[in-house]
């Protein structure tokens, strides 16, 4: 069976609990206090040597760590992953897009504001933060305003992946309302059999309010 390396309030763990749930994949969860430091331990950075979350342990040992490659690992084969060329590189545009653009900007936002580290941050830093997230956000909308989802082959693991951190936007301080069009992509996303509901905050770490 898969072991998952979880931390419960990430949303790049969640991306992996989301599409383990849609394929019906049973896995067992290991979950790393990263706030703590366990994720610097040489045991776990022999599984993931960036010592983040998620990572998984394949049943014959083999190892493989950065929640978009587990993405294309674990859809390989399914609805989630096209097999036409073309449309599996669009796929991989928007997993680039959530990695390049969406951590950058609203997911790393949405971890200073949930943590306490935007008093450690300069106004001019959470300002250009902002900026490059409604940025982020723009180009998004544009996209989706003729389609349904972010590629042609429909709900993907390019869904899951940028939606993750996308529609807690609000909680990044960064306001959804003009966005009608990543809106309605939400709501299309939602309603995906099965759909996780459950976020979890990052309250539920006392020891998230540390920097890593």
């Amino acid at each position: 069976m898969i072991t998952l390396y979880d931390y419960l309030p990430s949303q790049n763990a969640w991306k992996v609990r989301l599409l383990l749930n849609q394929l019906e994949q049973e896995y067992t969860q290991h979950f790393i206090s990263i706030f703590e430091g366990e994720g610097r331990t040489d045991e776990y950075r022999a599984i993931n040597p960036t010592g983040a979350v998620p990572a998984i342990k394949l049943p014959d040992g083999s190892v493989l760590a950065e929640s978009n490659a587990l993405l294309v690992y674990l859809a390989h084969g399914s609805q989630f992953l096209p097999s036409d060329p073309l449309q599996q590189a669009q796929v991989q545009q928007w997993l680039f897009f959530e990695s390049d653009y969406v951590q950058s900007t609203v997911a790393t936002l949405r971890h200073w504001m949930m943590t306490g580290k935007d008093k450690n941050r300069s106004a001019d830093m959470l300002e250009a933060k902002r900026n490059s997230s409604i940025n982020t956000l723009s180009v998004l909308d544009r996209r989706l305003s003729d389609n349904e989802f972010l590629t042609q082959a429909g709900y993907t693991i390019a869904d899951m992946s940028v939606y993750a951190y996308v529609h807690l936007a609000d909680e990044a301080g960064v306001a959804l309302d003009n966005f009608t069009n990543v809106q309605r992509w939400i709501i299309s996303v939602k309603a995906q059999p099965g759909y996780l509901d459950k976020v979890y905050p990052y309250s539920i770490d006392e020891h998230s309010f540390k920097e890593l």
